[in-house]
């Protein structure tokens, strides 16, 4: 089960009232959108964007059983990164907050059999829209070069045995295909030193956020999509994001102030807003999760 994190703080920070519009730009179960739909009542609606089919899909059976007033939901099945035509199409206008929760989510990892959990067998997918035409992580691990492979396990994933573990790709799939999860997780542990194999973190951890950062663009996107919220939010609006991982936060952090220095925005979180203890032990997926929020002046 998906659970949404640092929800008391979006709705402390958001501070949705009655009436009020909210974009909920990764909406994934409606966690966060329901709890603002709640405070918003009786005519305050939610624009809520869901990139993978399937959990739109999911979201739309929530939506016809749920007791949650969901009349008020205006969803759509697309990437964020088109947030601006998105809105001019549906005509949603007098917006009072965007929300941002970057992290992907526990169906992916629990359900998808997409290739986004090292623990199980399952084909190296990795995209979050397989309907449409876009590079697999088959393809990555299978077919780039080693100079490509290393540059995303060291910019993308952070990984310091980018070198080793691209060495090692190159040379094991002269002798056959990766095509699993596993295959490529006994591949990086060939690379790996013993003695970093028994971390905290997965050995393979870092190599999996390379590979998903990378078939799914999501640097890029969300470095396009930022932009696009200034104009879109009235005079007071808020947008608030959450990020799990460094190279996100930096992004958000980077773009929050130089809206500051151009006087475009008051920010709110001088420093990340992160879990409390009690979240953290109900839900550890929430330990690494960093909120920051602007205001628009």
């Amino acid at each position: 089960m998906h659970l949404s994190v640092l929800k008391k703080e979006i709705l402390e920070y958001l501070d949705p009232q009655p009436n009020q519009n909210f974009i909920d730009c990764t909406i994934n179960g409606g966690g966060h959108t329901s709890a603002i739909l709640e405070k918003t009542r009786p005519e305050g609606r939610v624009l809520g964007i869901e990139a993978d089919k399937e959990i739109y899909r999911q979201l739309k059976l929530k939506t016809a059983t749920q007791e949650i007033d969901f009349r008020r939901l205006v969803s759509v099945n697309d990437n964020f990164v088109n947030l601006r035509d998105v809105v001019e199409e549906k005509k949603f206008i007098s917006v009072s907050g965007i929300l941002f929760d970057l992290g992907f989510s526990s169906w992916h990892i629990d359900q998808s059999g997409r290739g986004f959990s090292f623990g199980k067998e399952e084909f190296l997918d990795m995209r979050y829209s397989p309907e449409k035409e876009g590079i697999t992580a088959w393809e990555i691990i299978n077919k780039w070069p080693k100079e490509n492979l290393k540059m995303i396990f060291k910019d993308y994933g952070e990984e310091r045995f980018s070198g080793r573990i691209a060495e090692k790709i190159t040379e094991e799939r002269k002798k056959g295909k990766i095509n699993t999860t596993l295959e490529l997780v006994e591949t990086i542990k060939k690379a790996v030193p013993p003695r970093f194999q028994k971390g905290r973190i997965h050995f393979a951890t870092r190599v999996f956020q390379g590979l998903r950062i990378e078939v799914n663009d999501e640097l890029e996107n969300l470095k396009k999509v930022l932009p696009q919220t200034i104009n879109l939010l009235r005079p007071g609006g808020k947008v608030a994001v959450i990020s799990f991982h460094s190279l996100e936060d930096r992004i958000v952090k980077h773009f929050f102030k130089d809206c500051f220095r151009e006087n475009k925005a008051e920010i709110l979180t001088k420093k990340p807003v992160t879990a409390g203890e009690e979240e953290i032990k109900n839900n550890p997926r929430s330990r690494s999760a960093k909120l920051r929020v602007i205001k628009i002046i």
